[in-house]
């Protein structure tokens, strides 16, 4: 079992989610960060001063899973958040030493296992194709 920390550019994470749902990974956790790696500082003007963003506005997600699904966990968020541009962001693997559901006390890959995950790939595709109406919110 691994935890994958996903840290992505928050315009992509639309295709990021559709991307990992594809593949069957339901379990993501969401939160907004701000760092700073490789991209250069912005400066703005506000009210007649200069500001100095050292700092950009990023997504974070973490996502458990067994380990089948590690790799191509990696490649749908590699595919789906990659701009070719500075600052598209890192992905983090680390192993996880126990997971318990805490609804069914379930333990390690059997609590990572989605329970929807053939109705989560199947909006997933429909998504893709125009006209039909996305069941996932």
């Amino acid at each position: 079992m691994k935890l994958i920390t996903a840290i992505v550019r928050p315009e992509r994470l639309a295709a990021v989610k559709l991307a990992l749902f594809r593949e069957g990974v339901t379990g993501v956790s969401t939160e907004r960060v701000s760092g700073h790696g490789g991209e250069h500082e912005i400066v703005q003007h506000y009210r007649g001063a200069s500001v100095v963003l050292e700092f950009h506005e990023k997504v974070r997600l973490e996502i458990a899973v067994s380990e089948p699904f590690v790799e191509r966990t990696i490649d749908a968020i590699v595919a789906a958040a990659r701009t070719g541009e500075v600052g598209d962001g890192k992905i983090f693997v680390q192993p996880l030493e126990r997971v318990v559901r805490i609804r069914t006390g379930e333990q390690n890959n059997a609590a990572l296992t989605p329970v929807t995950v053939e109705r989560v790939q199947r909006a997933a595709s429909q998504a893709l194709k125009p006209n039909v109406p996305h069941p996932i919110g």
